[in-house]
């Protein structure tokens, strides 16, 4: 099995409703995102999928995150935070029926990181 991984960043606000500390207030992240897909198959070139073509799927939908208090997008209202597990799902979530992740390569998972030490991993695998 092959497996290949693109990393992005977007910047964006939050604050965890209900969190008793810091994260309760207001503060921005520079968040890095990164997705990875696996399959068997390469195609007649010799690649899974092109990293250009997942790179600029993801960019889609981050764009639309990118400098944004989080709280105020729909994808976060009723009860959803915006945690680093609930934005690493979404992600998921949106990218899952793509057009990219239905023939050769399947998405695998979603890694955020809200820092260079802290990050989490979102994927369908149960364990």
């Amino acid at each position: 099995m092959f497996e290949i991984k693109v990393k992005t960043e977007f910047e964006a606000a939050h604050r965890i409703e209900g969190y008793i500390g810091k994260c309760s207030r207001l503060h921005g992240h520079s968040w890095t995102v990164e997705v990875c897909a696996a399959g068997n198959e390469l195609d007649g070139i010799g690649m899974l999928v092109d990293f250009k073509e997942i790179k600029k799927t993801v960019n889609e939908i981050l764009d639309t995150m990118d400098h944004q208090y989080l709280n105020e997008l729909p994808a976060f209202q009723a009860d959803c935070n915006p945690t680093a597990e609930n934005i690493a799902k979404y992600l998921y979530d949106r990218l899952e029926g793509h057009a990219i992740f239905t023939g050769r390569a399947k998405l695998r998972s979603i890694q955020v990181w809200e820092s260079p030490r802290s990050s989490v991993t979102y994927s369908k695998d149960a364990f």
